[in-house]
């Protein structure tokens, strides 16, 4: 009986059905103490589910390769669903042709503030070199800030952990912080968050509503482009002095 027990919790621990089950049920559960608590910042879903999962894993000491195998469906669906973002985006094509001159100088003073800080902080606390890299596309979303980390010699692993705090950290703040400056305009602030906080900011806007969430992609999409211009810039500035 034992044995067949375990044979059956190997067989579940590896089949891919599993950790999908699980990445839904975990959301899920996350969501709904979210809801719970009047959609307070703090109880952030993201949040909650990778403390779930995280939680799981360790209990069951799955490898997280064996977890990653699982889910991968899930990573792989990141990509059509930033995809057609662009189409409610596409409904508000009137509004973005009067905002767009505004939208482009706040990208590159976003994206250009969010690399530079990074850096500029890391430095002044005595950050090693590899950190300062993997720090600079960290408010980008996570494969391209992959990439940019492999193409500038930094460590893909920081990168990763620091796109996911900067994503959940800038979910938690942008309502208080859209409420202090007074941005009504769903518009604007939905784009500001997608450039200061990527896919995480953009689970967010969704929330505010459908034009919030259609410019938060696009910031979000944006700022990808502009990173992948301004750090390899900066890398050779940096390298000429």
């Amino acid at each position: 009986m034992i044995s067949g027990c375990r044979e059956l919790c190997a067989f579940l621990q590896t089949s891919p059905l599993l950790w999908l089950a699980v990445t839904l049920l975990a959301y899920q559960i996350a969501y709904a103490i979210y809801l719970r608590s009047g959609r307070n910042p703090l109880v952030n879903p993201v949040l909650g589910s990778i403390s779930i999962i995280i939680t799981v894993l360790l209990a069951t000491r799955t490898p997280y390769r064996t977890y990653f195998d699982g889910a991968g469906l899930v990573h792989f669906l990141i990509g059509p669903a930033t995809v057609a973002m662009a189409v409610p985006l596409y409904t508000h094509t009137a509004r973005l042709k009067k905002v767009l001159l505004p939208l482009a100088g706040s990208l590159f003073v976003g994206s250009g503030t969010a690399v530079v800080s990074a850096v500029a902080i890391g430095w002044l606390f005595g950050a090693s070199t590899d950190t300062l890299l993997s720090l600079t596309p960290k408010s980008t979303t996570m494969p391209i800030a992959m990439g940019i980390t492999e193409k500038i010699g930094g460590s893909p692993s920081l990168t990763s952990l620091m796109v996911t705090m900067t994503g959940i950290s800038g979910a938690i703040m942008a309502r208080g912080l859209l409420k202090l400056l007074r941005i009504d305009d769903l518009a604007i602030g939905g784009f500001a968050v997608g450039v200061s906080a990527h896919a995480i900011g953009t689970a967010y806007a969704l929330q505010l509503g459908e034009v919030a969430g259609a410019f938060s992609a696009l910031g979000m999409g944006l700022n990808g482009v502009a990173t992948t211009i301004l750090v390899p810039l900066l890398m050779r500035f940096v390298a000429n002095r």
